[in-house]
């Protein structure tokens, strides 16, 4: 995103096109594909998505794990990558300051290194010391988005990667502060309010898990092997494997779902006909159909 020349053939730790690559008994790390050398077409390239994939056994070869994110925050946005080395907190009386609010500090943090908007304390992606990666996405649906002061997706990104050595750990802390404090802010540095809901994308050695919310209610959806992709959109339809308790029940309280038929998330809490989602235009179609072409 930077106006400048870079070498060409290189690798270098940026944003946006950056991957996460992790394998067993390594810690996975930030790479980036070779920029172009000409200040030119640097000039003329435009954030243009905002996915986030997994790839397990059998899809890739040696039986590796494959995780990446692309990002288009702002260009002029300041970004950076980060590492922060592992803790222990014996005062527990004192909070921990996230983005915009202040919640209970845990014994122990786990070293993590993130990639991340300067301004605020969380992240869009990272990896910890445990090889567990995560990459969130902004959502929207039925539900309406908070704009009071709460946990950004991006703040639940980090505490994630700092609590937890697992991928349904890593979930299980994400929603528990989720209903204990709740999500909401503004997601930009400027003047412009530009809040959402949040999915998220969560890996480890050995599955990944898909994390999509809507306010408070959320449904997870394990990913044992193969391929998995998020965008800016709910999609997460029949296939739940864990969920808020009262997601059904609030669903029916607003009128989207009558109780009687397959409870579809996607189709419920936004305005998708999941009946279409594989066949539209969509960046998370694409993403899908190019995942599946070179597994």
């Amino acid at each position: 995103q930077r106006k400048q020349t870079l070498p060409p053939n290189r690798n270098y730790a940026c944003r946006g096109r950056g991957n996460f690559r992790g394998q067993k008994g390594q810690l996975p790390a930030i790479s980036a594909s070779a920029a172009p050398s000409s200040p030119l077409l640097l000039k003329k390239m435009e954030p243009c998505s905002c996915d986030t994939f997994v790839a397990l056994p059998p899809a890739t070869v040696n039986n590796r794990i494959i995780f990446g994110k692309n990002s288009d925050r702002p260009c002029d946005e300041v970004q950076e990558v980060v590492y922060f080395p592992a803790a222990v907190h014996d005062n527990l009386k004192e909070h921990l300051k996230c983005t915009y609010i202040e919640i209970d500090q845990v014994p122990e943090t786990y070293a993590i290194v993130l990639s991340r908007p300067a301004w605020l304390w969380g992240a869009e992606m990272g990896a910890n010391e445990h090889g567990v990666c995560i990459g969130n996405e902004a959502v929207w649906g039925r539900e309406e988005v908070c704009d009071e002061e709460a946990l950004l997706g991006m703040d639940l990104v980090r505490l994630g990667l700092e609590r937890a050595d697992t991928a349904e750990k890593a979930l299980n802390v994400i929603v528990d502060l989720l209903e204990k404090y709740g999500q909401g802010g503004n997601c930009s540095e400027g003047r412009m309010v530009f809040s959402y809901h949040n999915s998220f994308l969560i890996a480890d050695r050995n599955e990944a898990w898909v994390l999509e919310t809507a306010g408070k209610y959320w449904a997870a959806e394990k990913v044992q092997e193969g391929v998995r992709n998020i965008s800016n959109q709910l999609s997460i339809t029949t296939k739940i494997d864990r969920e808020h308790p009262d997601m059904r029940n609030y669903a029916k309280q607003k009128g989207w779902w009558d109780g009687k038929k397959e409870f579809d998330f996607a189709a419920t809490y936004s305005y998708l006909d999941t009946a279409k989602m594989m066949i539209s235009p969509g960046r998370y179609c694409e993403g899908y159909k190019l995942l599946n072409k070179h597994k």
